[in-house]
């Protein structure tokens, strides 16, 4: 193990202000006291109903509910005390679309925008940014609608209604290019600060964006959809997380529109994504070989078909564009040749999840002793009970069967001995959930793949303490000394 990580989507981290925000210096603490070289967030953009991570607004955009007011108090824009809320360890998303953008909106009256620094943002992100405001603008309009219920002129940007709509809104416009000038500006703050204490940021990418996000109302010829009904949707077969596979319901890429112009799209949101994260987790890889295509209309997953993707064409253009990509591969679920030949030709390092190595078969490469060093091991997902609530869930004969796969004692702790086995692995990264580092059930699931509402809402009710942070620096030690 050369590098040990910790993750911890920023939703999570304590505060006064209801969810986890981008004043999270005393967290950067934490992780460096740990000796955790990576912080592993997952996405951080915009969310809509359902409050999932995966499904966001927009690809380029933040998320404004991460902007800490306490900051914006320290510029003057707030009250010192304006926003704070009793500290709990659930998010109330209903009370954060009740009262943050008001709260918001307060600050953005009192701003300083004649600077050069905000002038020079809006320049340089005019080109997501702008369509963004637009779109959000649009949004409130139409009563929260998705775009694709909007009215035909605001579907296409045409005509003068909305020639008419852009000259009356350009202050409401000017609120949201606000919004994530200061989410940009804190986050970028926080970064430069973790990697001043050696800490650097893992950012996860979704493969696919929402039907409706601004990305797919702005450039609706990438996706295969018309008028924002889809020909298809994303989803996985039936697997470890759902008999009948999972249903996500995001419209799919038309790859021949997208080669056409040389990836463009995806080659700036790597690009956006390099400006907030020094490693980017590409989730469900497996889409980039091929993509699971489900009839629109179909109540589950089970009777969508394979289709070919981009394969190595859309890395090379980005490699290209970009350099050398800093990417993790989530190469779980169902793979064939197709996507080891890709992960090989990427060059990427893959994921290991110990929760799922535990069925029986020597050769399962989730097993530790079939671990590589080019790879990261977690001991689970986001997706995944926390290790402490599956090793409790466990029959007698599972938990005897992970001691003897693990070569631990009859009466060794499952828990223990996993959270062992991911430190000793081979692999060059090892990164926990911070539900694992602090001995968490059930309480603390982030997501439940299966259970449409009820996720995302977990936080912490503290940082961790010293204590702590120290056991797991000696653990980390130990485990690359031995």
């Amino acid at each position: 193990m050369k590098e040990f990580g910790i993750l911890a989507h920023l939703s999570t981290l304590p505060g006064p202000y209801g969810i986890g925000t981008a004043n999270a210096y005393d967290w950067v603490d934490f992780c460096a006291a740990a000796g955790a070289s990576l912080w592993q967030v997952l996405p951080l953009g915009p969310t809509s109903y359902g409050d999932s991570p995966y499904q966001c607004l927009s690809a380029f955009a933040g998320n404004p509910y991460f902007i800490d007011p306490g900051l914006l108090a320290k510029q003057g824009l707030l009250e010192p005390n304006e926003g704070r809320r009793k500290r709990a360890s659930r998010i109330d998303y209903e009370d954060l679309y009740r009262t943050r953008s008001g709260l918001l909106l307060r600050a953005f009256r009192r701003a300083n925008r004649g600077t050069d620094e905000y002038s020079r943002w809006r320049q340089e992100n005019a080109a997501w940014a702008e369509p963004y405001a637009e779109y959000s603008a649009l949004k409130n309009r139409f009563g929260g609608k998705p775009w694709y219920e909007w009215d035909e002129w605001a579907r296409t940007r045409t005509g003068d209604r909305y020639a008419i709509f852009l000259d009356t809104t350009a202050e409401e416009r000017e609120f949201v290019l606000w919004k994530q000038y200061e989410f940009d500006r804190q986050w970028r703050a926080l970064r430069a600060y973790a990697k001043e204490r050696g800490v650097k940021i893992v950012g996860d990418m979704s493969i696919y964006v929402a039907l409706d996000s601004c990305d797919v109302w702005l450039r609706p010829e990438l996706f295969l959809q018309k008028e924002g009904v889809p020909t298809a949707v994303a989803g996985v077969p039936p697997d470890y997380f759902s008999e009948t596979g999972q249903l996500w319901g995001n419209p799919l890429y038309d790859w021949n529109a997208m080669k056409e112009d040389g990836y463009a799209w995806w080659i700036d949101r790597m690009r956006r994504a390099l400006e907030w994260y020094d490693l980017v987790r590409i989730d469900h890889f497996r889409g980039f070989s091929a993509f699971y295509a489900i009839p629109y209309g179909d109540r589950d997953a089970r009777n969508g078909v394979w289709k070919r993707g981009p394969g190595i064409d859309l890395f090379d253009a980005m490699t290209r564009a970009l350099g050398a990509l800093p990417v993790i591969a989530e190469d779980l679920g169902t793979l064939d040749s197709d996507v080891s030949a890709l992960l090989e030709q990427t060059g990427f390092p893959g994921m290991k999840v110990l929760q799922f190595a535990f069925d029986g078969n020597p050769e399962n490469p989730y097993l530790p002793k079939n671990h590589v060093s080019d790879c990261v091991v977690y001991t689970g997902t986001h997706d995944n009970p926390t290790t402490k609530e599956w090793s409790r869930a466990l029959t007698n004969a599972e938990r005897r069967a992970v001691r003897r796969a693990l070569g631990v004692s009859p009466h060794a702790s499952v828990f223990q001995s996993v959270l062992r086995a991911a430190l000793d692995s081979r692999a060059d990264r090892v990164i926990l959930p911070i539900q694992d580092l602090t001995g968490l059930g059930a309480e603390a699931r982030m997501n439940e793949p299966s259970a449409p509402f009820g996720n995302w809402q977990w936080r912490m009710t503290g940082i961790p303490s010293p204590t702590v942070a120290e056991r797991w620096r000696n653990a980390v030690e130990k485990a690359r000394n031995s």
